[in-house]
């Protein structure tokens, strides 16, 4: 079944679908690297593929079984369809959509003149399509596969379809995003042994025809909404350009300390508990404690130190503040006078305050006259801040400035911290917050998704 995220456009059964050995034919549009490399590889899964394009070249050498891109393996495995009559080529998209079951669209996304993503291409794309699906009586799956914004197939590509088709979306034709995952130079080995394969889909229908496409080489797909499915695509390559950068900074302050940065990133990668893993990468507050802060201005001192330029690295602290004060105008944003906060410490199952990022938020409260009450299961009146507040001497501020005035701010329950306030901050994950959240009518600024399935409408949080 389809998650919640999916709409439940029903599609209306139709004629069946046109199969080669009961499997669906398919269209692709845009022979490019995306497009060669999928008319290939499903062409040797047994489906009949019609591949589209504007560029003569390319029809005719696809069309001949040669491939138009350097790419292991690719040339053989065109020559074999072609032999096999299972791949052909023309410039007709609206008879090749006419004439198959899927249509998958990998044409070029370029950059616009303002830095955005220009939908000529797609747009053009969708016309003919739905000129082709109007020429049909059974149901069509539209597939995009480009890299564009979220709600692009959605807003632009699916509305010129129904125009065009004079169908509406779940009656005649439905709508999928499939991200391709397709490294450059391995492309075939990556299509037969997939990281993840990823269907956005509209209906059941056109998920369960597009996972039958699927299953030889992948039989547990990722299902979810189209939008998810389309950021899914932009955040994997901005998380790629994030690790290039990070490593090649990390290279760059190693060689003038004369460390093998080879070898300080071999150690790295053997951690897949915390460095490669999905350890701190959900998005909730910002990081805090003795270590992280810490370190990351050292390694920017030792950096300008020695005149080498960091600006990934530089930058995290100006990331991390900008997500603390976003916090500070979610609080301010509900005009609370008294602002209940249920969680102190950095992270649950400690009394550690070093650094802890709530406390640049109280801090910033209580100056302006905001009244705070706090929670902490591992923190009383009693809990001892001087060796703390030595340790953050020229560090973050925030429990320098609020010490004073802490202990008369910090509750013995739950209870005691929501009584009289006008609402709650959450920044730690546990039972008995999220019951606190759910059970009270105050507006909830919740930075760690207290909940895993749906959000009570007073909960909000940075990022969701």
């Amino acid at each position: 079944m389809l998650n919640a995220a999916i709409n439940s456009n029903a599609a209306t059964p139709l004629a069946p679908l046109h199969i080669v050995g009961e499997k669906p034919s398919i269209s692709i549009v845009g022979l490019g690297y995306v497009g060669a490399v999928s008319t290939a590889c499903l062409s040797s899964l047994g489906h009949r593929i019609v591949g589209v394009d504007l560029d003569e070249t390319k029809i005719a050498q696809i069309g001949e079984g040669k491939a138009p891109i350097h790419e292991a393996n690719l040339e053989k495995l065109l020559s074999e369809g072609v032999d096999a009559q299972l791949i052909t080529t023309t410039n007709d998209l609206v008879d090749a959509v006419a004439d198959t079951d899927v249509t998958f669209v990998s044409v070029g996304t370029p950059t616009s003149e303002d830095g955005g993503c220009d939908y000529r291409f797609i747009e053009s794309a969708a016309r003919s399509i739905g000129e082709g699906i109007a020429l049909k009586s059974d149901f069509h799956v539209v597939v995009m596969r480009c890299s564009i914004p979220p709600g692009t197939t959605m807003r632009v590509m699916t509305p010129i379809i129904e125009e065009y088709s004079g169908k509406k979306l779940g009656d005649g034709f439905g709508v999928c995003f499939n991200p391709e995952f397709l490294r450059e130079g391995v492309a075939v080995a990556d299509f037969y042994a997939p990281p993840k394969t990823v269907i956005g889909a509209t209906c059941e229908k056109s998920a369960d025809i597009l996972k039958s496409v699927y299953s030889p080489v992948d039989d547990t797909p990722i299902i979810t909404s189209i939008e998810t499915a389309e950021m899914v695509k932009y955040v994997d390559n901005v998380w790629h350009a994030a690790k290039v950068c990070f490593a090649n900074e990390v290279g760059r302050l190693c060689k003038p300390l004369n460390v093998d940065s080879h070898d300080v990133m071999d150690v790295f990668v053997q951690d897949t508990k915390l460095n490669l893993s999905p350890y701190y990468l959900k998005p909730g507050f910002a990081y805090g404690g003795s270590c992280l802060p810490k370190e990351v201005r050292a390694v920017t001192h030792i950096a300008k130190g020695l005149g080498v330029s960091l600006p990934m690295i530089e930058n995290l602290d100006v990331s991390n503040k900008a997500h603390i004060d976003a916090a500070t105008q979610m609080a301010e944003a509900t005009q609370a006078k008294t602002v209940a906060v249920l969680g102190l410490a950095f992270k649950p199952g400690t009394d550690d305050l070093r650094e802890s990022p709530i406390l640049e938020v109280i801090a910033d409260l209580h100056a302006k006259g905001i009244k705070v009450q706090i929670h902490d299961p591992a923190i009383t009146t009693q809990t001892p801040l001087a060796g703390q507040l030595a340790y953050v001497q020229h560090g973050s501020s925030g429990l320098r400035d609020v010490a004073p005035a802490l202990p008369e701010m910090i509750c013995e329950n739950i209870e005691g911290a929501v009584q009289n306030a006008d609402a709650i901050l959450v920044t730690q994950k546990n039972k008995a917050y999220a019951t606190a959240a759910k059970e009270s009518t105050l507006p909830v600024i919740d930075l760690v998704r207290l909940f895993d399935g749906e959000t009570p409408e007073n909960c909000t949080g940075i990022g969701w």
